[in-house]
């Protein structure tokens, strides 16, 4: 054979070997082929810095570049609560689609809800970059974000665009305060002014580690003022249905702030509808491996799971079970998902397992959790909550 014809013949069998390469990747793509997605596509992202592959994932979402999920929800899943009807409980958490971005292409993907923000009322940077850390040996993340928003009206005309277009994905709404404010409880009640009408929640953030003075609002007194404000402008809203109105706490409180915020949102004048548990933590667990430990911020993951689920197991039981949670902090798995239920949430929500395993993860997650349920005898989710806990 004359080496002329070998390498015509080598360039043919690489061109047949990149095209079905190609076929192979895109089957495995668009069928949503976990492994694929952790042998090939997460390690790629993940080949920029942490922001920069955040920013991608979030763009892919928005012009819908992810292949929407096939998954059918099961009746187990199915769930109303603040009067609203839930296909499943899985809902993509806070700081993930921070502009409202990206809903509709979440909402595709398989998430039962979407919670976006946290949205100030003016716009800001938030914190200097680097900002934003993986800790892959330990499943974490770190973020020093600090509320980094286009702002109300920005979010808010994309929220009015996507209401008009139609959707029935439910939308829930972080507010934060400005980092300079001099009146957290006004951006607060603008937040509730604004979206109002385009939310079907609405969160009050008072408990990210990166804004300083932000957790202070936490305190009893200072909670009391604050949430007084919010229950009487929900209460103004010129609305025939209103928002419901949640509190997303940090999973750091001590044993008597625990208490204290029981009480007070219990409180007519106080009384919210919901409490998100929880936040990141600035706690450092001794065991962490990752490099980037020791950056500031607040940490996400595998390492906030225990501590979460604790939590959510006080609040429900200092509440009675009165006020519906909204899980969150280190949920990887149905199990995972299925521990919070038991100990009193009543929808879950995961961001950090997104980032490590993407989209297939929300399928996985949805059908371990349908299974427990089936094999525990339920034969809804509600039935589970709060099945671990003594009230």
């Amino acid at each position: 054979m004359s080496r002329a014809k070998a390498m015509k013949q080598l360039v043919s069998m690489a061109a047949v070997c990149t095209g079905g390469a190609a076929v192979f990747g895109a089957y495995n793509f668009y069928t949503g082929n976990e492994k694929f997605y952790e042998t090939c596509l997460i390690p790629l992202t993940h080949r920029f810095d942490p922001e920069t592959a955040h920013n991608i994932a979030v763009m892919a979402a928005k012009y819908n570049l992810l292949p929407p999920s096939n998954f059918k929800d099961s009746e187990f899943l199915h769930s109303k609560v603040w009067g609203l009807q839930f296909k499943n409980p899985v809902g993509m958490a806070a700081g993930f689609d921070k502009q409202g971005e990206a809903i509709s292409g979440l909402h595709s993907l398989g998430f039962g809800f979407v919670e976006i923000g946290s949205v100030t009322p003016l716009p800001q940077p938030g914190n200097p970059k680097p900002r934003v850390f993986r800790l892959p040996e330990d499943s974490a993340i770190i973020n020093r974000y600090g509320f980094n928003s286009e702002g109300h009206e920005a979010v808010l005309e994309r929220l009015h665009v996507l209401k008009q277009k139609g959707t029935n994905c439910i939308i829930g709404v972080n507010l934060g305060k400005n980092k300079t404010s001099s009146d957290p409880v006004k951006d607060y009640v603008d937040g509730i002014m604004k979206f109002g009408a385009v939310a079907d929640y609405l969160v009050i953030n008072i408990s990210s580690p990166n804004t300083p003075g932000l957790r202070d609002w936490q305190n009893s007194s200072q909670l009391q003022k604050l949430l007084t404000a919010m229950v009487s402008a929900k209460n103004n809203l010129p609305l025939s249905t209103k928002p419901p109105i949640l509190v997303k706490l940090a999973p750091d409180l001590t044993a008597q702030e625990r208490k204290d915020i029981a009480n007070v949102i219990l409180r007519k004048e106080c009384k919210v509808d919901g409490l998100i548990i929880s936040n990141t933590t600035i706690a450092r667990p001794e065991d962490l491996q990752s490099l980037a430990s020791e950056e500031a911020g607040g940490l996400s993951g595998k390492p906030l799971a225990n501590t979460s689920t604790e939590l959510i197991k006080d609040m429900y039981a200092l509440t009675k079970g009165k006020v519906p949670i909204i899980g969150v902090g280190g949920i990887f798995t149905g199990e995972d998902a299925y521990e919070k239920i038991r100990a009193g949430a009543s929808l879950v929500q995961f961001y950090t397992a997104y980032v490590y395993h993407g989209p297939p993860r929300i399928s996985k997650i949805k059908e371990e959790l349908s299974n427990l349920l089936r094999a525990d005898g339920f034969s809804n989710i509600s039935e589970a909550v709060g099945k671990d806990v003594r009230v």
